[in-house]
């Protein structure tokens, strides 16, 4: 079982900056490939940004891209989300998932995640 508790939410005019944080829970966090998600208001949840075991690989979504970076820090367990040039439309509550397949390619699909964080707000102001 492992645990996601996100961080790093809050209140940003929009052309600025936020960096989310998702720490886990349990030793095998190198063996996850790791997601964001979003779901902004009176949307479905969507995908964001991905990335595989070891860092090899990353995806984001077209809105996204060129904007937003996803890394992760094995060491201490945990995965962000650099966040720049935040616009209005990137208001949303974000989450982290983790995928404990063993694919090489991460995934964009949210029923592909098995463990999910609680969320944090993100509010880009104008």
């Amino acid at each position: 079982q492992v645990q996601l508790v996100e961080s790093g939410g809050g209140l940003v005019q929009a052309g600025g900056s936020l960096r989310l944080a998702c720490a886990a829970s349990g030793p095998t966090f190198n063996m996850y490939t790791m997601g964001w998600f979003r779901r902004a208001p009176g949307k479905e949840r969507e995908f964001a940004a991905a990335i595989s075991r070891g860092s090899r690989i990353t995806y984001y979504a077209n809105s996204v891209k060129g904007r937003f970076t996803i890394s992760r820090d094995d060491a201490k367990n945990t995965v962000y989300l650099q966040m720049n040039s935040l616009k209005l439309e990137d208001t949303a509550v974000y989450y982290c998932a983790a995928d404990r397949a063993f694919g090489l390619y991460p995934s964009r699909l949210q029923s592909e995640y098995d463990y999910w964080g609680q969320g944090t707000q993100v509010t880009v102001s104008s």
